[in-house]
């Protein structure tokens, strides 16, 4: 896959969630702020660490690309384009099905940093992936 088609699907997927996620942004009630680790708020938290996961790995593995005795970094550059893709997945989801803004304990602000590390994630390994194969045939 080339990265023109790598960053083709990541736009394309990134649009798809926020347009889920439209439709519950449309209903926001003001309440109460809540304070603490809530129910809602687990989920979206875990899904942007996966995606904070996702862009630590691929950023390292992208940086030892071509190093002696480094690997080929397909591993790492693999591991970032699964995290990064659950990431944006669920995050999205977990947008689109939380009722109301942020501060009300649903998640809603770990559910939009799951949607931005997931792209940075993918093209991270999509580009850890693509220089990868380059390395490998020059040598």
């Amino acid at each position: 896959m080339s990265i023109r088609h790598l960053s083709a699907v990541a736009a394309a997927v990134s649009l798809g969630g926020i347009a889920l996620a439209a439709p519950a942004a449309a209903s926001v009630q003001q309440t109460a702020a809540v304070t603490g680790m809530t129910s809602g708020r687990i989920g979206p938290t875990l899904t942007a660490l996966v995606g904070l996961v996702g862009v630590v790995i691929g950023s390292l593995a992208l940086a030892r690309i071509g190093r002696i005795g480094a690997g080929s970094g397909r591993t790492g550059a693999m591991v970032a384009l699964v995290s990064g893709l659950i990431s944006l997945v669920l995050g999205s989801l977990f947008a689109a099905t939380a009722a109301g803004g942020p501060g009300t304990g649903n998640g809603i602000v770990g559910s939009w940093a799951a949607m931005v590390l997931g792209p940075i994630g993918l093209v991270l390994g999509g580009l850890t992936l693509n220089r990868s194969r380059s390395v490998g045939r020059s040598g």
